[in-house]
């Protein structure tokens, strides 16, 4: 089971990899659902991780709020791709919107170019698009070569235990051309039910080591 633990700086990576962390979202700002990180904070952590043997995911995100972002914000982004590249990140975590609950595509294609030899995932921008896209937002990202979809399977105020259903639709439905990966609120506690229902091997959450 490969547990992908989301940190929101350096200070307990080190304990959270001697505790069973297999991956490392990193991510600052976790109150408002993950940021990009520093400069320092990228490097130390990216480092570190690697000296063990530990992949990192670097969140790409200016800020807090919705994923619909202006022309400015996705230059932000951009910049801050190509630098944690340059830092050695093994991929990226990121997701943008229009105002129709639909992927901004031309906003992702441009990022998803300078990602090119990284590791992508799709993050929880995804519970964002409406419903009825959601299958087809599955198939957009397959065909543009996104590795995996950070999802909730709902809005983040539900229990996750109440979402399995829609979770394994997007399980099914994917049938392996992409990576569905839970989130939001798995714990160790919960986790085992979790992975049994939805026969999965990858989970991601803040609190799923010990």
């Amino acid at each position: 089971m490969l547990r992908e633990v989301c940190v929101e700086n350096f200070t307990n990576v080190p304990e959270l990899i001697a505790k069973g962390a297999s991956r490392i979202e990193l991510c600052d700002n976790l109150s408002v659902g993950g940021t990009s990180v520093s400069h320092g904070v990228a490097e130390v952590t990216i480092n570190y991780c690697h000296s063990k043997n530990i992949k990192v995911m670097a969140m790409i995100r200016p800020r807090g709020g919705n994923f619909i972002y202006r022309k400015e914000e996705v230059e932000i982004m951009k910049r801050d791709l190509v630098h944690l590249k340059q830092l050695g990140t093994d991929g990226v975590v990121l997701g943008c919107l229009n105002d129709n609950g639909w992927i901004d595509e031309e906003a992702m294609k441009t990022l998803l170019h300078l990602a090119e030899g990284l590791e992508v995932t799709f993050h929880m921008a995804f519970d964002h698009i409406r419903p009825e896209n959601q299958f087809k937002a599955i198939d957009w990202l397959v065909k543009h070569g996104v590795n995996r979809i950070l999802t909730h399977g709902g809005p983040l105020h539900t229990k996750i235990e109440a979402n399995l259903v829609r979770l394994k639709e997007y399980i099914n439905y994917a049938n392996g051309r992409i990576k569905i990966l839970p989130g939001g609120g798995i714990t160790n506690k919960n986790l085992s039910l979790i992975t049994s229902e939805l026969q999965i091997d990858e989970v991601h959450g803040t609190k799923i080591v010990e």
